[in-house]
């Protein structure tokens, strides 16, 4: 949204001048009017000659400094502007013109003061549209959707006039959990850009949401029928159907979207759902064996189909892919804890392990930081008796003595004994970890482990039931944010049998 701009500010600037110069002195009219009449014809350099010798007799005129940045951003020198502007306001702070300019450039550079002087332009105008379309983007920018809302609403008809800006406010209005709302802003952007794919599955996704399954599908129709190859499409079409009650069709779009695009973990697991909404789970391990043999490494297909498998009451298989899928991705195959720190361990785990250090020299007894260390050690796989492991195992344990409640560092304890065959000792941790939180699915797969190692089976039937409902339960409430974050981060390129 950089193409937001006070209107015509230049041009009413210049106006405003060649207005306020006709009551001045004769003389001094004529050298302003010469300057504005510069400024008007797009001949810069000329105003800033004409301004220097006005600036070295009246080097406080807030006027002059506004001409001068005027002309400078006329060049495209944004810099030079944007210090005449500050210059300008130091001799006289609410000066609306030069706010105003000094404003367009902080906005538009990503500047830290954009907001303050926009807050500035409020202050005595408050109910400029421009100024609330800016902050409304910044606020947007920064994933203050509480903060950007209001000023979207209080932007008016500037913001009906750009459909970016109008998905960002529908995207905050999402994100706020009204998505009534945000269907109709979202049908007045897709109004403005009818051919937006993006914008139709964004819209699509919002209808779903809020259980308008009809309207989702109408939307829909025209992709579906100009471009019926889209997995994307396709598969939001098929969560649409099935939302309406049509089993078969959300089936048939699946099966296709699987067609167009096999490598798409998604469209199994979306499947394997559908499967288990409706008790089809002979239908759903077949199709995540398919997912398989083309991703055979995505634990989340390993998880699907061991959640399939306890519906089954084929518990050995289920624990088998269980473990498949904790071997093949430990932090996220089951839900694992500190999932905003998985990204940065994967990408550059070293790094992590040294900033949480550096972070405990100053604040030794902070349980969340020990808790990381001892995680961030913990996936590194070092050896039971290495120093590391013992390093990870007292920093499990500190964490816990400064803070019991921390089901966190319960499930790295837990891993740690496992791994050091105190499986004793990993039941009670896993046991407290899920008397803090019953729905960590972490805690309760380790104390599966942990009991199948110890020789007590008795209960783990139970507790893979368990674990696969929780595991479902968590699944549909992603799914949802899933769908719309796909539409959100990037725009689609995008015989009947019941499952």
């Amino acid at each position: 949204m950089s193409g937001m701009r006070f209107p015509a500010w230049l041009v009413v600037l210049v106006a405003t001048f060649a207005i306020c110069s006709a009551v001045a002195a004769q003389t001094a009219a004529d050298r302003v009017g010469s300057i504005t009449s510069a400024l008007r014809t797009g001949q810069f350099d000329k105003a800033l000659q004409l301004l220097q010798p006005e600036l070295q007799r009246s080097p406080k005129n807030p006027q002059l400094w506004t001409f001068r940045g005027i002309a400078f951003s006329g060049k495209g020198d944004k810099q030079e502007a944007l210090n005449a502007f500050r210059h300008a306001l130091e001799n006289s702070p609410d000066y609306l013109p030069a706010l105003e300019g000094a404003a367009q450039i902080e906005y538009e550079n990503g500047g830290a003061d954009a907001a303050a002087l926009l807050q500035r332009i409020l202050h005595l105008h408050p109910n400029d549209p421009t100024s609330h379309a800016m902050l409304a983007v910044l606020a947007y920018r920064r994933g203050d959707c509480a903060g950007a809302v209001p000023h979207f609403e209080q932007s008016g008809s500037l913001a009906e006039s750009q459909p970016g800006a109008l998905q960002e406010f529908g995207d905050c209005l999402v994100r706020l959990k009204e998505t009534e709302k945000a269907i109709l802003v979202f049908r007045r952007a897709l109004a403005q850009s009818n051919s937006d794919a993006g914008l139709r599955c964004q819209l699509a996704s919002v209808q779903l949401m809020a259980q308008h399954s009809k309207d989702a599908i109408a939307t829909l129709q025209p992709l579906l029928q100009e471009n019926g190859t889209d997995p994307n499409v396709l598969d939001l079409a098929a969560s649409a159907y099935e939302a309406d009650g049509n089993t078969p069709k959300a089936v048939r779009l699946l099966r296709e979207a699987i067609v167009a695009d096999p490598h798409n973990v998604n469209l199994y697991l979306d499947f394997a759902d559908i499967s288990l909404d409706h008790q089809s789970f002979l239908v759903g391990v077949d199709m995540i064996n398919a997912g398989l043999s083309a991703e055979p490494k995505a634990a989340a297909l390993y998880v699907a189909r061991g959640v399939l498998y306890v519906q089954l009451a084929q518990y050995d298989k289920a624990e088998a892919d269980f473990e498949k899928a904790d071997e093949l991705d430990p932090r996220q195959s089951l839900g694992s804890a500190a999932e905003g720190l998985a990204a940065v361990q994967k990408n550059d785990p070293e790094r992590a392990l040294a900033t949480v250090r550096a972070k405990l020299v100053k604040k030794p007894n902070d349980p969340i930081l020990l808790y990381l260390q001892a995680d961030i050690l913990t996936q590194r796989g070092s050896d039971p008796g290495s120093l590391e492991f013992r390093e990870a195992m007292e920093a499990a344990k500190k964490a816990i003595a400064l803070r019991p409640s921390l089901a966190a560092a319960h499930d790295v304890l837990a891993k740690l004994y496992l791994q050091a065959g105190q499986n004793e000792a990993a039941i009670v941790q896993c046991r407290k970890a899920l008397s803090s939180d019953p729905k960590d699915q972490t805690a309760l797969y380790h104390l599966i482990q942990a009991l199948r190692k110890s020789g007590r089976t008795k209960d783990i039937p139970e507790l893979l039931k368990r674990l696969a409902d929780l595991r479902i339960e968590s699944t549909k409430e992603e799914a949802e944010h899933n769908r719309y974050k796909l539409v959100e981060d990037k725009n689609p390129v995008h015989g009947e049998t019941t499952p």
